[in-house]
């Protein structure tokens, strides 16, 4: 048996939310686009909150004046992809996003944060990131209590997007953010601690 999908555009996945046919009447899961398909996104775990709660303080003040942090808010790759990042650091815009989400030129850095969905946000949101052209993409990787720093995005001959630039970083190091090179984040204030 054929078994055929359906590919939504980035129209129609705002048309189907407009209408409320991705939410249940009991529930509401998140949910974004990615290449087309509809995916419903992991519930966070208690690390990855505290994690999300303490990049939000040490984030906010680096990036104060200097750029707009935008928080689990879509971003939007054409043709087909609107995912919705833990966080992106945007161009400060007149409108202020008003009439449109960040595109991958405004993108200064975009953030992931995974401890379930480890091997997706790596394999197809980097890819997508890179594909997009996204100069940099970091993960926190609470499973292996890191982070995964990426830059200089590439597609291959398939048109496969990946990073040619992959640093760790670990939980006693600090790494100033890409864009902001006299800033500095200590790991250790963010990834979560187990007692």
């Amino acid at each position: 048996m054929l078994v055929q999908t359906k590919r939504f555009t980035i129209a129609e996945y705002h048309r189907l939310s407009d209408l409320g046919m991705l939410q249940s009447e009991f529930d509401s899961p998140r949910t974004e686009l990615i290449k087309g398909e509809i995916v419903s996104m992991s519930a966070k775990g208690t690390k990855h909150t505290v994690c999300c709660s303490n990049l939000i303080a040490e984030l906010s003040a680096l990036v104060r004046g200097r750029a707009v942090l935008r928080c689990q808010d879509p971003i939007f790759l054409p043709p087909d992809s609107e995912p919705e990042p833990d966080f992106t650091i945007v161009r400060d815009r007149e409108d202020n996003y008003l009439t449109g989400h960040p595109i991958a030129d405004d993108i200064l850095l975009v953030i992931e944060i995974a401890d379930s969905s480890l091997n997706y946000d790596r394999d197809v949101k980097g890819a997508l990131y890179a594909e997009a052209g996204i100069e940099n993409y970091w993960l926190f990787n609470l499973v292996d209590n890191r982070l995964e720093a990426y830059s200089e995005p590439y597609r291959d001959a398939q048109g496969k997007g990946n990073y040619a630039q992959r640093k760790y970083v670990l939980a006693h190091q600090a790494i100033a953010l890409p864009i902001f090179t006299d800033t500095s984040i200590e790991l250790s204030k963010i990834l979560p601690r187990d007692k």
